[in-house]
């Protein structure tokens, strides 16, 4: 939707700040709620149904945290015009830059996979073999990005979006006791019991990732944002983070109702809405099933994309959705191809999806403390950014934050590789 700036003038100014952000919005919200794929509605679906709900009070810290980290990254793309990868690659060189994305696309390839395996799982439970559901979910995401244009594009992933709706009514179906919800989430339960501390490294994980920070940079500059612009921005971003971390702790409360509640154990979201069907209802399992599909094909989506996002900024080369295949040759390429060896490793009989799950997870949790060390040296640049720097607030926030999440991401990587140093 294109609103000129006369004709915003000539509305009164309610009207025109909630047409301009009508006009703004969407790359925050997009980004933040992909955060939700398969993996993450796994890892929410577990921390409910292994912890009933002594987790809620982790999504408050962890809602900041994600408003923190995804305000710079839209800030820096709407003051530079430029991607997080560009921005790397022209301040610290070609050599760290190379490294940072080889590392970053595996990480991707194997969170893409394991989209495509929640596509499967999902289908499977609706009768439909992977055999099919893959190969033809591979060409719907690969025709709405390379026959697409920003514009239509972006409306289709606002539209994927609305349908983590299904999570809350799922929840809501369950009449949950919200005077007890609201004690549980407000008073912090702590546990130095090792599955506790690693699951809570785990949520941390699955909710900020190094990915997000270079796809909504990217789809901040491709928007065309302009800075007089950037407080509708900040919100679209804000909402975002809230509404994502709502879907979130709505998993959470409906494993921990039911799973929990009956003493279960589960390994994926697919065994979490195979176990609500007795437990909660064919309604409610047919809605949290639904939500995996949905979650998994928008991010088989995204992902390829914001890979190749940021691989053709790091390397200099043309990218974006506005363009033709022939005008970014190499961005639809490399789409393309993470597409199709994504679904391919799906295909193959007894493929090992849990071990690309966690490689995928242990990639991420060595980059992310990279990635927000760049992030911070970056947004208090001022010959970058001018002065839209962080404050001195702002700042020790964010790097409090960074260092926490540092070590309990390498605590994450180091039990994760070394499980036998876990008790």
């Amino acid at each position: 939707m294109e609103f000129s700036r006369s004709s915003l003038r000539r509305r009164i100014p309610g009207v025109a700040g909630i047409l301009m952000f009508l006009s703004i919005f969407g790359p925050g919200i997009i980004t933040a709620s992909v955060d939700n794929d398969a993996g993450g509605i796994t890892t929410y679906s577990i921390a409910g149904a292994h912890f009933g709900y002594s987790l809620l009070w982790t999504l408050i810290p962890i809602t900041i945290s994600l408003f923190v980290v995804q305000e710079m990254c839209a800030r820096m793309g709407v003051v530079t015009g430029k991607g997080l990868a560009d921005l790397i690659r022209e301040t610290f060189g070609v050599k760290p830059t190379v490294v940072l994305l080889l590392g970053i696309m595996m990480a991707n390839l194997s969170t893409t996979t394991a989209e495509f395996a929640g596509i499967a799982a999902s289908m499977e439970i609706f009768g439909v073999s992977k055999y099919i559901s893959v190969p033809v979910a591979a060409v719907l995401v690969w025709l709405v990005i390379v026959k697409g244009t920003y514009q239509s594009i972006e409306k289709i992933f606002l539209i994927a979006s609305a349908f983590y709706i299904t999570y809350i009514v799922s929840g809501l179906m369950l009449h949950p006791n919200w005077g007890y919800l609201l004690k549980e989430t407000i008073t912090p339960s702590i546990s130095f019991q090792p599955d506790y501390v690693y699951m809570l490294i785990g949520l941390i994980g699955t909710t900020i990732t190094p990915w997000m920070q270079f796809y909504l940079q990217s789809s901040v500059v491709e928007k065309g944002v302009k800075i007089s612009e950037y407080k509708y921005t900040k919100w679209d971003v804000y909402i975002g983070c809230i509404i994502t971390d709502v879907v979130s702790y709505f998993i959470i409360i409906t494993c921990a109702a039911t799973i929990f509640a009956h003493g279960m154990r589960i390994e994926t979201a697919k065994d979490a809405a195979l176990a609500l069907f007795p437990l909660a209802g064919s309604y409610s399992a047919w809605l949290f099933a639904f939500g995996l599909l949905s979650a998994s094909l928008f991010a088989a989506s995204v992902l390829p994309l914001s890979t190749a996002y940021f691989l053709c900024e790091g390397m200099g080369w043309d990218s974006g959705v506005n363009k033709r295949f022939w005008e970014a040759p190499q961005f639809y390429l490399l789409y393309t191809l993470l597409i199709v060896v994504g679904a391919s490793i799906i295909l193959i009989p007894d493929a090992p999806l849990l071990t690309i799950m966690v490689l995928s997870q242990v990639i991420n949790g060595s980059l992310l403390p990279f990635v927000l060390v760049f992030m911070l040296l970056l947004i208090n640049n001022r010959k970058l950014m001018g002065s839209y720097t962080n404050n001195r607030f702002f700042n020790a926030v964010a790097w409090t934050m960074t260092i926490i999440l540092s070590i309990l991401t390498v605590i994450l990587v180091i039990t994760t590789i070394f499980p036998g140093l876990v008790p």
